[in-house]
């Protein structure tokens, strides 16, 4: 017998009508003329708790940190022990088994666990299913690969749950811990991700309330070429009084001195240079989740969970493909779909996406299609699966319009322009013009407004001018602007945030090697991360913007650096991609974590945490932790809260303690 081992029910059902039949539905599986599909529900074995490797670690002390298990136990879930049983039952009956997990790291690992549990020595084979339409299951049905082959997708998968488990279990009991002994009646769950993210909101915030508004200058002048009048941006020379830190003018005085000294020069003004340069943009590619994520939050104001679950949907409705995708990439093999998906499109009731379609060009090839680029799954298009657009819910309709454009953008040619620079002279000073002329509009024609220009120098015509040209100056103006704060986050962009981390990482030379990382947390967690911190009142959104609450102040200001900038983080996700190539052992990584998370328990226990309660009173013996009311065997008395590694002690007197 083979047996399918199907990462979700709605996975396997859809796996099942591809195989030959009968179909017969049994309780938890289905058998059918190809072999016998099962299901698992996620992970159906979770890691056991600290006080499953020991009873002494249910309760919570700092002598016992850190936890670091010998060997690393797995635990069947309650509400999961009914299918778990079925699926061992089928392994034990099973000749071959085929690894039907979701292709990616997490989908690897929860398969890949029933099997190492329930020591299966079986063959295994994997399928790779990108989408539950017909035509692409029995496709990949006919591509199965050795499930030795994805080893190193279990390892960095492993690795990112010990990680987790590891500084989930002993940093969140060690900081907790450092925060009760300062008299805080509070519980820091810390994580390998969401502290980070965290931080970031809370650094925004404290950026936003520090801000002091500053005026700043611009001058521009009014310049009048024989071919034609244009505007120009005074350019400060490098000697230039007046500035700030940033380089901005900010002296009025110096300010109005320019103006004055430009109106009352009597010269031509000098094309020092001009230059212009054919530029290129290529199509937008289509979406990862993230992406899709982010554009959905700025375009309809959808948070990304919401983005998440209406996406799912649409895979689940077999109209798009995998969701949970980290790649905005699409291999070579599928342009031959093109032509069908393109038709379909043409008939989706949607009048956009219809002209758009009709005015595809097949012939184009864009950057999207590159077998190089593709990782265990590609970027998020429309299946072979005809959808009448109109009849979906509004943000499953949203959303497959944005997928859909995005798709027949790879068919339009690329944007073309010619950008010009010109640099000019006048009484001394430096000035510069832009402007651009639109040659091929391609893709842009999908997005319409939506990728214009600016309205500024970059985007307006130059008359046609050249090197050593005179011109007239006509005016100058002076433009007062105010800087402003930074913008709040949203769900939206602190989910783009994690995506860009390396954005916000200190080390330089860190910085450099991240852009290539695709950010902290996976496709499938980072809104799951964002919505926990909600849900457990380390944030607020209030509309639409994130403000950390008291509890997110304490707990980052508890914390050491290390924990609240992502640094440690980034190079952990370097070392699952490592892993993902084989160049990364997992032994050597928990070696390592091992390590970072022994000093970091060390760090906690001497770690000053304020507490800023006026009823608060500090134990007199170590001056570290407060006094709190406990019971003993000869009645109430207050002890430290620092108890064991301090015993100070003192009676109470009516409610207080008696110092």
């Amino acid at each position: 017998m083979k047996l399918f081992i199907a990462e979700k029910p709605s996975m396997a059902a859809e796996l099942a009508k591809c195989l030959p039949g009968p179909l017969v539905r049994k309780d938890g599986y289905i058998e059918t003329g190809g072999g016998v599909v099962t299901w698992v529900f996620g992970h159906i074995l979770r890691q056991a708790e600290p006080g499953e490797y020991d009873e002494k670690y249910k309760k919570w002390r700092a002598a016992d940190l850190p936890i670091i298990p010998a060997e690393w136990k797995l635990l069947v879930a309650d509400s999961c022990m009914k299918q778990f049983n079925i699926i061992k039952t089928l392994i034990g009956k099973a000749a071959e088994i085929v690894h039907a997990g979701d292709p990616d790291r997490e989908g690897q690992l929860l398969v890949d666990e029933v099997l190492g549990y329930t020591h299966n020595e079986k063959p295994v084979m994997r399928i790779l299913v990108n989408a539950l339409d017909e035509k692409s299951i029995k496709k990949a049905l006919t591509n199965l690969r050795s499930n030795q082959d994805f080893f190193n997708l279990n390892q960095s998968a492993l690795a990112r749950s010990r990680a987790d488990w590891l500084v989930g279990m002993n940093l969140s009991r060690a900081f907790t811990l450092a925060a009760q002994s300062a008299g805080h009646d509070i519980t820091l769950p810390i994580g390998r991700v969401k502290t980070p993210t965290l931080a970031l909101v809370v650094r925004r915030e404290r950026e936003i309330k520090n801000f002091k508004a500053a005026d700043y200058f611009l001058i521009k002048a009014d310049i009048k070429h024989e071919n034609g009048p244009f505007k120009a941006s005074w350019k400060a020379k490098e000697e230039q009084l007046g500035r700030d830190s940033e380089g901005r003018l900010v002296d009025p005085v110096i300010a109005q001195a320019l103006i004055e000294k430009l109106e009352k020069a009597q010269e031509d003004v000098s094309i020092v240079s001009c230059d212009t340069n054919e530029k290129k943009e290529p199509q937008r590619l289509p979406f990862s989740l993230s992406a899709l994520q982010v554009l959905a939050g700025k375009k309809y104001g959808y948070d990304p969970q919401a983005v998440l679950t209406g996406v799912q949907n649409l895979y689940e409705k077999k109209l798009t493909s995998y969701p949970r995708s980290d790649c905005d990439f699409l291999p070579e093999s599928q342009k031959a779909d093109a032509t069908v998906i393109l038709a379909n499109l043409r008939n989706s009731h949607q009048e956009e996406l219809a002209i758009w379609s009709g005015k595809a060009d097949i012939k184009i090839k864009s950057r999207a299609w590159n077998d190089k680029k593709i990782t265990a799954h590609h970027a998020i298009i429309p299946t072979e699966v005809p959808c009448k657009i109109n009849t979906l819910p509004e943000i499953e309709r949203n959303l497959y319009f944005l997928i859909a454009q995005a798709y027949v953008a790879q068919f339009y040619p690329v944007h073309v322009y010619n950008q010009t620079r010109a640099e000019l002279e006048y009484a001394g000073e430096d000035f510069v013009a832009n402007g651009r002329v639109i040659v091929t509009m391609g893709w842009k024609e999908l997005y319409g407004g939506e990728v214009k220009e600016e309205e500024d120098e970059d985007s307006k015509t130059l008359p046609n001018m050249q090197k050593g040209d005179k011109a007239d100056f006509i005016s100058a103006t002076l433009e007062k602007k105010t800087t402003k704060p930074p913008v709040r986050f949203t769900s939206s962009t602190l989910l783009q945030a994690m995506k860009e981390i390396h954005k916000y990482v200190k080390n330089p030379e860190l910085k450099k090697h991240l852009k290539d990382v695709s950010g902290i947390g996976t496709e499938a967690t980072r809104a799951s991360i964002i919505k926990e911190l909600t849900v457990r009142s380390f944030l607020e959104e209030k509309k639409k913007y994130l403000y950390p609450t008291e509890s997110a102040y304490l707990l980052i200001d508890a914390l050491p650096e290390e924990l609240t900038y992502p640094d440690s983080t980034a190079i952990w996700e370097i070392i699952f991609n490592r892993m993902v190539e084989g160049k990364a052992e997992l032994n050597s990584f928990i070696g390592q974590q091992t390590e970072f998370i022994t000093s970091l328990c060390l760090k906690a226990k001497e770690v000053q945490i304020e507490n800023k309660d006026a009823n608060v009173v500090k134990c007199p013996r170590c001056k570290q932790g407060v006094l709190k009311l406990r019971n003993g065997k000869n009645g109430t008395f207050w002890g430290c809260s620092r108890f064991p590694e301090c015993r100070g002690t003192c009676n109470d007197k009516d409610g207080q303690p008696q110092l």
